[in-house]
């Protein structure tokens, strides 16, 4: 790995995958292609942007003409698709751009790989490419459908997606899948459990909480609050996505998760005893459709065949992810004016 493209750099979960491989070094040059919609947030990269390493690129992954630009440019060879509209109740009020950047965007990236990487694209029985080079889609465990009250997902489960959202991840896995077994594209898939820490958009449960509780605003609970997520501090998910960069069998999949199963009830109630509040303030709203019971992944594979585990105790990680929110109210009193505001007005007060 020389010269990385990372996609969604300036989301969530990508920013900290940027900071961590910053962190880490080993490479020339890492480029984070975003195309800034609403949760995409430079603020999340200030610190890095005049790292010599670091390259931001604002652009689309459906834009075909600037992926091969950029492949050629800084001669990519690994890419790391962070990139997807990712909220469920976004995609149930507007799946077609779910569709359109998850599975669209994702075949056009893939498409640019295989031109830029392919030793003789103009063959299409030719399965050699470049050594070294790497494509790997992050996806999420909720591509697998939900759990009853036992059993865990592994990567062989069927996948029995229940949202927009989650039908057009699956879609893309598929794709990805189909490059692979078609192609030959050196490929892995990585499905990550609840993520949670530092940057998080605040349409998200835990954001959200903290920011409503701070305030002392009511916190709207879907339905009973008990369903249930394994939650995965987003520097151990970005950990073992560098872990798979590094030791992933090309065509594998590798679920990753936190080994840590709870009810998003007591994610409220936890916050709120962190923060002094009383659990008065927890407001139940009527159930979202199609809202999945519980979800819990098993990652005996990557531990065992990679090496990797969680770091992060939810205990620890919990307490550390509060304080960050804490300690950065103007990242958060930036994030929440304007179309966010709309948004949480769409979602949550007229039900």
């Amino acid at each position: 790995m020389r010269n990385l493209l990372v996609t969604g750099g300036a989301g969530f979960i990508g920013s900290n995958f940027v900071h961590l491989m910053l962190e880490r070094g080993g490479f020339e040059r890492l480029v984070n292609l975003d195309a800034l919609t609403y949760a995409g947030n430079l603020d999340n990269l200030s610190d890095v942007q005049d790292d010599e390493r670091y390259v931001f690129v604002k652009g689309d992954i459906r834009d075909a003409d600037l992926l091969d630009e950029l492949f050629a440019r800084y001669d990519i060879d690994t890419v790391v698709n962070f990139a997807a509209e990712s909220h469920v109740d976004r995609s149930i009020t507007e799946p077609l751009i779910f569709l359109s950047t998850n599975v669209v965007g994702t075949q056009t990236l893939l498409e640019a790989a295989k031109h830029a990487w392919k030793l003789n694209p103009a063959d299409k029985y030719s399965r050699e490419y470049r050594p070294g080079v790497k494509y790997l889609q992050v996806s999420t465990d909720e591509v697998y459908g939900a759990l009853g009250k036992t059993g865990m997902f592994t990567e062989t489960t069927p996948l029995a997606p229940n949202s927009p959202y989650s039908a057009s991840k699956a879609s893309a896995d598929l794709m990805v899948r189909a490059y692979h077994n078609t192609f030959g594209l050196p490929c892995n898939i990585t499905r990550c459990s609840n993520n949670y820490g530092p940057y998080q958009f605040p349409e998200k449960l835990i954001p959200l909480m903290i920011h409503n509780a701070e305030a002392g605003e009511s916190l709207p609970v879907y339905g009973d609050g008990m369903q249930v997520r394994d939650w995965l501090h987003v520097r151990d998910h970005c950990s073992a996505i560098a872990t798979v960069l590094e030791k992933g069998v090309d065509g594998e999949v590798y679920n990753i998760g936190g080994n840590n199963e709870k009810a998003n009830l007591y994610i409220v109630q936890l916050i709120l005893k962190t923060l002094g509040k009383g659990e008065e303030l927890i407001r139940h709203v009527k159930d979202r459709p199609g809202h999945d019971r519980r979800y819990a992944i098993d990652n005996t594979k990557i531990t065992t065949q990679l090496g990797w585990s969680p770091a992060y105790t939810f205990e620890q990680g919990m307490a550390e992810t509060i304080e960050w929110y804490q300690t950065h109210r103007a990242w958060m009193e930036k994030i929440i004016s304007g179309e966010y505001q709309n948004y949480y007005q769409d979602m949550y007060q007229n039900v």
